[in-house]
């Protein structure tokens, strides 16, 4: 078991570009980090040097309180599993998962039963003969993991493993990872593009653009109070809905937004959030989740009027996308369960509707700079 520590480091390419920009984060034992972003971030970067794969053009790596810069992937005791799986085609299952095992010289009735074991824990003991061509792409990708899980490393490191599974079978292998990372009890630092896996597996989540961090925290910290507009938009799904309007304060100094025309008080937490931060009057970006709009009717003094463009029945829910007066788009989460069948078939292309929302759902963003107002 280790920890992970990353001071300063830097990635520049021959043609002069900056991959990753002056990366500081600190893993601690056991934990599971999410570098989570873009394609182009530089989070699989940032991995690659951890792991040894790409050279560090500054800072250092540590794990386990020893600099590793220098030290080829193999003397730095950790394991990896990649995108497209890397397995051997002409070998069988067990003999792929063995490979490293028998690399190390380790005695046959030791490699058996690390295979034997970590095939039980993965649920693939029935496909130890066969041959990874014979495999679904979920079955190939436990194949990886447990050739990764029988090395005992202190870091395991995971490049999107889940990107090439279709949508269901992300689902499924993402809570066998979850069940994965309690049997093991190990180090993890995994990156993806796709925040819900983020969300769901990381203790904390890296978020990162253009090489940079944009913010670091856990997953109810990174989605209730993002640091700014990108975090934000990129955190939540749908996205997060942001409308030019302005932040005013009473002369009993409360705070109150006045989105198209609407009057909505800024309350609770919120309210005193922004007080501490020393907010002002200004025009702000005001930022609120779809699943926090709920609808309304006219008498409402906080309502705003809208017309239905679009509806997308998910199930348990409709995504209504909507658009104001001045034209601009938002998109509302509604439950089903709050509507009759009657109500839902009137959802239709055209319908005139009132939406609002409380003040204690709201996020306020600097116009200018895009830093969530709470952070200045």
């Amino acid at each position: 078991m280790a920890s992970v520590k990353l001071t300063d480091v830097k990635k520049i390419y021959d043609n002069n570009v900056t991959a990753v920009h002056d990366f500081n984060l600190e893993i601690a034992d056991k934990e599971f980090v999410v570098f989570v972003g873009p394609s182009g971030c530089g989070k699989s970067t940032t991995l690659r040097m951890i792991a040894g794969l790409e050279d560090i053009s500054a800072g250092t790596v540590e794990i386990d309180g020893v600099v590793v810069n220098d030290l080829q992937p193999k003397d730095r005791d950790i394991a990896m599993v990649f995108q497209n799986y890397a397995l051997y085609p002409h070998m069988t299952v067990y003999d792929n998962i063995a490979f490293s095992l028998r690399l190390k010289k380790m005695p046959e009735d030791q490699v058996y039963e690390k295979v034997t074991s970590a095939a039980e824990i993965l649920g693939i003991t029935e496909y130890l003969t066969r041959k990874p061509r014979a495999l679904s792409g979920g079955q190939r990708q436990r194949v990886a993991i447990g050739r990764a899980m029988v090395r005992d490393s202190k870091v395991f490191l995971m490049d999107e493993p889940l990107s090439n599974l279709d949508a269901k079978l992300r689902n499924q292998m993402r809570a066998e990872i979850i069940l994965l990372r309690q049997k093991l009890d190990t180090t993890f630092v995994y990156v993806t593009h796709d925040q819900t896996e983020a969300m769901t597996l990381g203790d904390r989540i890296v978020i990162m653009r253009d090489g940079i961090i944009e913010q670091v925290g856990t997953p109810t910290e990174v989605f209730e109070k993002p640091r700014n507009l990108f975090v934000a938009e990129f955190i939540g799904a749908p996205k997060m809905n942001l409308i030019s309007t302005r932040l005013e304060k009473g002369a009993d100094g409360s705070f109150h937004v006045t989105p198209f025309g609407a009057h909505i008080k800024v309350d609770g937490e919120k309210g005193q959030e922004l007080k501490h931060a020393g907010a002002k009057p200004q025009e702000i970006v005001l930022g609120v989740r779809p699943e926090h709009i709920v609808l309304s009717n006219a008498n409402n003094a906080a309502a705003i009027p809208c017309t239905l463009e679009v509806n997308e029945m998910m199930g348990s829910e409709l995504h209504l996308h909507v658009y104001t007066e001045d034209g601009t788009r938002l998109i509302v989460r509604v439950p089903t369960i709050n509507l009759t069948l009657q109500e839902r078939s009137e959802l239709v292309y055209g319908k005139k509707l009132y939406i609002t929302f409380e003040g204690k759902v709201m996020h306020f963003f600097d116009k200018e700079s895009g830093v969530n107002l709470i952070y200045n």
